[in-house]
């Protein structure tokens, strides 16, 4: 009697194991299925970099992250020297303060292809360290500072520790170097600016501007 009733619980047992091992076969199908196909590593296409400005100049100090396409032996960041220049192996020195990002990469480009065939360069600016604003008077942090996008006087203000005791909020200006090489003086009323009046004051700091607070 019990060998009967063992041999019925074996078959129950071996029917359950089978339907759960073909529901999982099932489920693994349609997951395989759904799933889209990953190319291979040779047919994916390169990660395509972030625009970059193309009327940025690079200037000494500025820390370039130079990518060649499937080259990682050449691919590296590197700072701009004093002397204006960056060293990358296989090309050698180049100059790249006074060129744009998009310059640079078309003379690297050049260079490579005498080691590389059809090198796909791209140049980014990763700290720009040579593009500053000077702040000078009663403010409480007086000096020179890295300049950002879109800092206006302002944010110029803010990032110098703002005004001190005796500072003259109505006689601010800014002294700014021109083209042809003469020298604009731009005024700027603190009081009026953060009270909505005479807004268009409150311009955008350009590379080597110098903000005086009398």
């Amino acid at each position: 009697m019990r060998t009967n009733q063992n041999k019925t619980c074996l078959r129950v047992v071996t029917m359950l194991l089978l339907v759960a091992t073909s529901n999982w076969l099932a489920a693994q199908t349609t997951l395989a299925k759904a799933a889209p196909a990953m190319p291979a590593a040779a047919d994916r296409p390169p990660v395509t970099a972030k625009a970059h400005d193309d009327s940025y100049i690079i200037g000494i100090d500025d820390v370039l992250a130079i990518n060649v396409w499937k080259e990682p032996d050449v691919s590296r960041m590197v700072p701009v020297r004093s002397d204006g220049k960056i060293s990358l192996p296989l090309a050698g020195e180049i100059q790249a303060s006074g060129q744009t990002p998009k310059q640079l990469e078309a003379e690297l480009s050049s260079k490579l292809k005498s080691y590389i065939a059809e090198p796909e360069v791209t140049v980014i600016v990763q700290e720009s360290k040579s593009q500053k604003f000077n702040i000078l008077g009663q403010v409480n942090r007086p000096g020179s500072f890295p300049l950002t996008n879109s800092l206006t006087v302002l944010d110029a203000i803010a990032v110098a520790g703002g005004f001190r005791d005796f500072a003259k909020q109505k006689s601010i200006y800014v002294l700014r170097q021109n083209p042809d090489g003469t020298q604009s003086r731009l005024p700027f009323n603190y009081k009026d600016v953060i009270k909505g009046r005479e807004s268009q004051q409150n311009v955008r700091i350009q590379p080597n501007d110098t903000i005086v607070i009398p």
